[in-house]
């Protein structure tokens, strides 16, 4: 017998597994065919439906209409289906008359109505293929599926067996299919349209012609797109055998789609229209909703929930959905799983969305309260167990702290992580007083700043660690890029033992269906080259560490730093940027501190006001007020309009670069967004975050660029791999570390026991926060430890105070995570920290200058990366969790400055010898001895001097060309090196004159 690799043997055995789920087959033909093609409805099941379940209702009908009841009946739901749309029609049911008439009867929760869930049975699911929709072709629908007479689900089918595969389907909806007909109006009859082969399948729910826009609604193959190998069956049949099925259709006609409006606004953002979309869930929505349902079914309350779903991901959606499942959750006795379920979250976006969605699901109002005053109406909406509640991470601790004193209630409390966005959290905590600090001392700053502040991720496990075990509550959590904390607090352990995500979209998988783009497709680095020589005659002994950290500072604060990387992003944007997207596209910049980001747009607003460029407008976002010695800087002030106005300003075609310190590098969705600048060192889930600005999609968006003036390119690769699949804590925090620390610091006999217990008394017994006499008495014994520890060398002291640190580090974050009890540790823990702020404070060479000893020789950008940073696919990556163990004293070698110099020089040395520094010299010597140089130097504005001074300096350049013709060659024959050489002898110059 000949195998059928047929598309029709395909149907076939599709139309067999729906039979069997409950389907009957319906053969379109004769007068049933002709009224389908009419109205696009199997009028015939409609009122077999109808008679069968609301028979009295059609009685009433009949005496008011007469004999022609049918027509009249079927003429009020052709009206009402065009009007108010197919699902509000089902949910709602129509009313003819005075008459309601239901068109669906969905799964009651429970069986406890018997004659509800009789009329729920008497729905007629039916499966019809090579249907014929219309009167004016003879075109055929390969599949379509009813329920009660309205064709929901249309199926197109491919075999590639047969040469054709799921996108010959989608070509036939664009192509064949008229968006006008009745059929394929959107939310008129059928509720999603479906390309399928025994692969793939795709779905859409509106038909625009060759503009119809399919989405993927896969399972995902190994992290990637697709969908695994079915062995015994095709990889695709998880659409027929469980998506389809009678009650799953149910399920998603009436508690996941919705229409979503949104509002069409013109280019001076008024409201011109209102556009709306029927919202399907894809795959991964369907899949995550529904596997934390029958798992909280299961478990009840008290367990936590880890999704790990990238960008792209539709979290917005998802969220909504779960949060309204999770608040109609009924257990075997009918009662309510959740007294309310709160979300935590600060888009606005989310707000609106989900009270849409839910008053469409639920045709009632009030059942979503936003919590937009102050913490009596929180409290207030919890109280009254108000179903699901919308509220801030700000309001995050009383929640813990109210939903503790109610304990004979049961919360779900749903998690967004995208409130981390726009406002710079580091920035926040900084104070105002930037003056008199170079630009690395206020990278430094900020950089210290920012990591002393936990994030968002971090502040919520240590709000709900802090409120203790709390079993009537369960936590879903969000997130794309899962942190070792996040992961142990909120991951399901798995076989090996290890916390993971429940349920995971990956990074991968997202890019392979085109819902977010690659961002490390196109990118460059670029290294600074310079060599700095030797500008005194002594050669000091000076801390090795020190003096290198002083002589990279030294480079990065010379002029030519930030200028010649403005010239390079500007002329970058205008060659290349500015002419994606349709000319609209737009580039961030992202630099090391907020004094950086004020350089910077100084540095911008200079250079195109310079070059006469009218087609680029730069705006800055930095918190706070900067001061650049004695100048304070706001970013309102700079920009010239308010903080809250800023994105939608970006957004629009006016400007075009962004330069940002701590702000919009999380939660910002600009999908114009193309280029970013990197000036700032970046890892780990930072790297993640800010580059993934870029990887919003947008009509016209093909792909997107970064330019990095800092990092490694494997170090990037580092950072994105472990959230590229799925993300896996490589081993939990093993509390038996906490012993390891300890027995490193106990030999170094800085206390005792005695003194370890008297400062547990004060702290628990006497309460030392309402006594100032326990004051007193702490000090006096923790005086004790200091003074032992000044006893210590310099190598054992920074070992104990390394080691201490990371004890109590070790043991906060293990008592907040594991079930963890040893009096004594705790004790060691009390005393350590009260004992390390007095612990004195190591005297450094950090006010060692070395700018007054050095001059910079040469300094350029190189450009010695480009191209594509390809992540690996693993199908899942392990991060570390806290790292623990002592770090140990490193001696701090004293070194002569020379020898540091001739290291830098190898590392980023070029090929000019020591001849062509003394060449350069040589010039700088002619131009000082200059009086006509001196006296413009001293009676003009750098600006002014520089004008002469560029006459002049090819003057003597020619001078001396004889003398070392290679180097004075490369002055004449390149314009780039020419520049760097004139302006930093210009600036050198002019200061040396001038002080």
């Amino acid at each position: 017998m000949r195998m059928d690799v047929s598309e029709t043997g395909f149907e076939a055995n599709i139309e067999i597994s729906l039979v069997e789920a409950g389907y009957k087959r319906r053969n379109l033909t004769g007068e049933a065919r002709q009224k389908f093609e009419n109205h696009a409805l199997d009028v015939e099941e409609l009122f077999a439906f109808l008679e069968d379940t609301q028979p009295k209702r059609m009685r009433t009908l009949e005496r008011i209409y007469g004999a022609d009841y049918k027509q009249k009946v079927l003429n009020r739901i052709l009206d009402q289906l065009k009007k108010r749309g197919l699902l509000e029609c089902v949910r709602k049911g129509i009313k003819d008359r005075g008459v309601t008439l239901d068109l669906a009867y969905n799964k009651p929760p429970t069986t406890m109505n018997r004659s509800l869930y009789e009329k729920y049975e008497k729905n007629r699911f039916a499966v019809s293929r090579q249907v014929y929709y219309s009167n004016d072709n003879q075109n055929s629908l390969d599949m379509v599926l009813f329920l009660n007479g309205l064709p929901l689900v249309v199926m197109e089918l491919k075999n590639p067996l047969t040469g054709q595969t799921v996108e010959h389907a989608k070509k036939q909806f664009r192509k064949d299919r008229n968006p006008k007909e009745t059929l394929f109006k959107s939310n008129s009859r059928a509720i999603v349209y479906l390309a399928v082969d025994p692969d793939e399948v795709f779905m859409t729910t509106e038909l625009k012609g060759n503009a119809t826009y399919f989405l993927p609604f896969n399972r995902g193959n190994n992290g990637g797109k697709g969908n695994p190998v079915g062995y015994d069956t095709y990889r695709t049949s998880y659409l027929w055998e469980r998506v389809l099925t009678p009650d799953s259709l149910l399920d998603l006609v009436y508690r996941f789609v919705f229409v979503k409006k949104d509002d069409i606004v013109d280019s001076n953002g008024d409201v011109i229209a209102e556009r709306q979309m029927l919202i399907f869930p894809r795959y991964h929505q369907l899949d995550v909703v529904r596997k934390i349902e029958k798992d909280v079914e299961e478990k009840s309350v008290g367990t936590n929930y880890l999704v790990q779903h990238s960008a792209g991901s539709g979290k917005t959606n998802s969220i909504s959905w779960l949060a309204h499942r999770l608040a109609k959750l009924h257990d075997e006795e009918n009662e309510a799983v959740f007294s309310s379920v709160i979300v935590i979250t600060d888009r606005r976006v989310l707000d609106k969305q989900l009270q849409d969605a839910v008053y469409q699901l639920e045709h009632k109002s009030g059942m979503v309260e936003r919590i937009d005053k102050d913490s009596s109406q929180l409290a207030d909406a919890i109280n009254s167990e108000t179903r699901i509640i919308i509220t801030t991470l700000q309001k995050f601790p009383f929640i813990m702290e109210k939903v503790a004193d109610l304990d004979r209630k049961k919360y779900a409390v749903i998690i967004d992580e995208a409130h981390s966005s726009q406002g710079g959290k580091a920035s926040a905590a900084l104070t105002n007083i930037l003056s008199d600090k170079t630009l690395e001392d206020a990278y430094e700053e900020d950089r210290l700043a920012e990591e002393s502040l936990e994030d968002t991720e971090e502040k919520i496990i240590e709000t709900i660690l802090k409120s203790g075990k709390q079993d009537n509550v369960s936590f879903f959590a969000f997130t794309a890029t899962p942190k070792p904390k996040t992961l142990e607090k909120f991951g399901t352990m798995g076989a090996d033992g290890k916390p993971r995500a429940f349920h995971q979209y990956t990074m991968r998988q997202a890019i392979e269906e085109g819902f977010i783009h690659d961002v490390l497709e196109n990118y460059t680095t670029y290294k600074t080259f310079y060599k700095i020589a030797k500008d005194v005659d002594e050669d000091p002994v000076v801390s090795k560490k020190q003096a290198t950290k002083k002589l990279a500072q030294y480079v990065s604060l010379h002029p030519h730093n930030i200028a010649q990387k403005t010239e390079i992003i500007v002329e970058h944007y205008r060659n290349f940027t500015r002419h994606k997207i349709g000319g609209r596209a737009k580039a961030m910049v992202v630099t090391a501190s907020r004094l950086h980001a004020v350089r910077y747009k100084l540095a911008f607003d200079k250079y195109i006001k310079a070059q006469n460029y009218t087609d680029l407008q730069t705006i800055v976002a930095f918190s706070g007020t900067v001061n650049d010695g004695e100048v304070p800087y706001t970013e309102p002030e700079m920009n010239g309009f308010s903080e809250k106005e800023l994105p939608e300003k970006f957004h629009s075609d006016d400007y075009k670069v962004l330069l940002v310190a701590e702000k919009y590098q999380t939660g910002f969705d600009e999908p114009l967004l193309h280029t970013m600048y990197v000036d700032k060192p970046l890892s780990g889930i930072k790297a993640v975050q800010t580059l993934s600005r870029l990887n919003r999609t947008c009509p016209g968006k093909d792909d997107t660029f970064i330019l990095d003036f800092v990092n490694d390119p494997d170090e990037i690769q580092a950072s994105f791999q472990p959230y590229y699949e799925a993300t896996i804590l490589s081993e939990t925090t093993d509390p038996n570390l906490l012993y390891d620390l300890q027995a490193e610091i106990d030999p170094y006999q800085v206390y005792t026991e005695e003194e370890v217990a008297a400062v547990n008394e004060l702290e628990v017994v006497t309460g030392l926060k309402k006594s100032t006499k326990a004051q007193i008495e702490l000090n006096a014994w923790i005086d004790k430890g200091v003074e032992r520890y000044k006893k210590l060398s310099e190598e054992e002291q920074e070992t104990f105070k390394s080691t201490a640190t990371k004890f109590i580090r070790t043991y906060g974050f293990v008592l907040q995570i594991v079930t963890f009890i040893d009096v004594d540790l705790h004790k060691l823990y009390i005393y350590l920290t009260y004992l390390l702020r007095k612990l004195p404070r190591k005297g450094t060479d950090k006010d060692m200058y070395l700018a007054d000893n050095v001059a910079l020789q040469y300094y350029r950008n190189q450009k010695v990366f480009e191209g594509s940073i390809e992540l690996e696919k693993t199908g899942g990556e392990e991060i570390n969790p806290q790292k623990h163990g002592a770090g140990g004293a490193t001696e701090d070698e004293k070194v002569q400055l020379s020898s540091i110099l001739d290291k830098i020089n190898e590392r980023f040395g070029t090929d000019f010898s020591e001849t062509d520094f003394l060449s350069r010299e040589q010039v700088k010597e002619d131009m000082m001895a200059s009086e006509d140089i001196m006296r413009k130097a001293q009676n003009n504005t750098l600006d002014n001097f520089k004008f002469s001074f560029e006459k002049s300096f090819m003057d003597f350049v020619i001078d001396r060309i004889s003398s070392n013709e290679k180097f004075f060659m490369k002055i004449l024959e390149d314009e780039e090196f020419k520049t760097i050489i004139m302006e930093d002898m210009m600036n050198e110059i002019f200061s040396e004159m001038n002080s």
